[in-house]
C-alpha cells in the first residue's frame, strides 16, 4: 500500500503560527513608517509656506502685504494628510500644518507642526522627534 505524501495538520498551524507572528512584529512598524512618511509632508508643507512668506517679506517689508494675501490662506497638502494655514500680522506669522483624517489619529504624538518668523518649531525639536525625522 502506498502511503499518502501531505502535510499534517500540525505542520500546517506551526507555519500560520510562525506568519502571524512575523505580521505583529511586522504591521506596528509598517504603520509607524506610513506616519512618520506623512508627517514628513507635513513639515515640508508649512516649512514651504514658511519660506512663500519670508520671501514676501523681503519684498514689502512686511508679512500681511497686499501681495503676500494669497500665501497665508489655508491650504491642503499635496496628499491632503495635514491642513497648512497662517496666522500673519505685519511683523510676524505661524504657519500651522494640522494633521487631517487617518493621520490625526496615527500621529496624536505629534499633533499639529507650527513654525513661526523665528523659526521657532513646536512641537520643540529638542524634546521630541517631530521635526527631527
Amino acid at each position: 500500500m502506498k502511503r499518502l505524501q501531505g502535510f499534517t495538520l500540525i505542520e500546517l498551524m506551526i507555519v500560520v503560527a510562525v506568519i502571524a507572528i512575523l505580521v505583529a512584529i511586522a504591521y506596528p512598524a509598517y504603520k509607524d513608517q506610513v506616519t512618520r512618511t506623512r508627517r514628513a509632508e507635513g513639515k515640508a508643507a508649512a516649512t514651504q509656506m514658511a519660506a512663500a512668506l519670508e520671501r514676501c517679506y523681503t519684498i514689502n517689508n512686511a508679512y500681511n502685504a497686499a501681495a503676500c494675501a494669497g500665501i497665508g490662506g489655508a491650504t491642503i497638502s499635496e496628499n491632503k494628510h495635514y491642513s497648512v494655514s497662517a496666522a500673519v500680522t505685519a511683523t510676524t506669522f505661524t504657519v500651522t500644518a494640522a494633521p487631517q483624517g487617518a493621520q490625526a489619529a496615527d500621529d496624536s504624538a505629534c499633533g499639529s507642526l507650527t513654525v513661526n518668523q523665528l523659526g521657532q518649531k513646536t512641537p520643540n525639536p529638542a524634546s521630541s522627534d517631530c521635526w527631527k525625522r
